[in-house]
């Protein structure tokens, strides 16, 4: 097999909240050798970075169905990092009562979101967040008040709300299905408020990809419970690229599936780390 091109889509890799998120959970194992050191969930939603952290020697808990609340019931000493992801004023309070050392990782954008959800719940509004059923960022908004209405698509929209409405979102959403949401919830709420909470690395990254032209193959590098890399991989098909490849690394990468003379480009998601690509892109160049 090969390619006739190969290119990096200009936009892609680990995010700035990202980097934050290890670097602080790095530094905190450096200055407390001799304290536990437990990160409340993945991380980041990335297999190579949590391996990267056990062998540093910090301790994941995670379990699937398990809130951040119920989790922390494994923790009982020492550090418990907040992942970037955020988390609900009930898991810093129950960590808290713990008597548990936090640090806190999440990624200023996760933050900002509960800032504004939090405000418009204390001004009286019924909050639409649209975001995915379990994730951890949508769970530390979608369980702090039985006011906010987890959004999943036109099928979630509740009927009868005479709360104002306002309406936001997930911060690692697509931006197409961002957009058609809007629409159905203003069909329903024409008075609700809209605020767009996608962040910058995540829209950026999806605007690189629709942007592509002349492309047969795009590749998509990331980890399979990384919602940005799933939404670059769906922004990709409806972009209309004929063949869109997810690979974890490039052991996974089977480039049979890639056509002689293909003209192939490269994006990752804001939790992949960047050698990840250059491996693949290695292994691209000598197939």
């Amino acid at each position: 097999m090969k390619v006739q091109s190969i290119a990096r889509v200009k936009v892609q890799g680990a995010c700035g909240g990202v980097r934050k998120a290890i670097d602080t959970a790095l530094k905190v194992r450096r200055e407390n050798p001799d304290i536990p050191v437990t990160v409340l969930g993945e991380l980041v939603h990335n297999r190579h970075v949590m391996e990267e952290l056990t062998a540093a020697g910090i301790r994941t808990v995670e379990g699937n169905g398990h809130t951040r609340l119920e989790l922390l019931d494994q923790v009982d000493q020492g550090i418990v990092i907040f992942t970037a992801h955020g988390v609900s004023d009930a898991v810093r309070a129950k960590a808290a009562d713990k008597g548990l050392i936090t640090v806190d990782a999440s990624c200023p954008f996760v933050l900002s979101t509960q800032k504004i959800v939090r405000q418009k719940l204390e001004e009286g509004y019924a909050v639409f967040y649209i975001g995915k059923q379990g994730h951890p960022e949508a769970e530390a908004v979608y369980t702090s008040s039985d006011q906010v209405y987890l959004i999943t698509g036109e099928q979630a929209i509740p009927a009868g709300i005479t709360r104002p409405v306002f309406v936001t979102n997930q911060t690692t959403m697509s931006v197409l299905d961002i957009q058609d949401l809007f629409e159905a919830i203003r069909q329903q709420y024409p008075q609700a408020e809209f605020h767009d909470e996608i962040c910058s690395a995540t829209r950026l990254r999806q605007e690189a990809v629709l942007e592509l032209a002349d492309t047969d193959v795009l590749i998509v590098i990331g980890d399979p419970l990384s919602n940005n890399t799933r939404q670059l991989e769906a922004v990709g098909r409806k972009a209309g690229i004929p063949l869109v490849i997810r690979t974890e690394s490039a052991t996974d990468l089977d480039v049979d599936r890639i056509p002689a003379r293909a003209r192939v480009a490269v994006t990752s998601g804001a939790s992949t780390p960047g050698h990840l690509v250059d491996e693949v892109i290695r292994k691209l160049e000598t197939a």
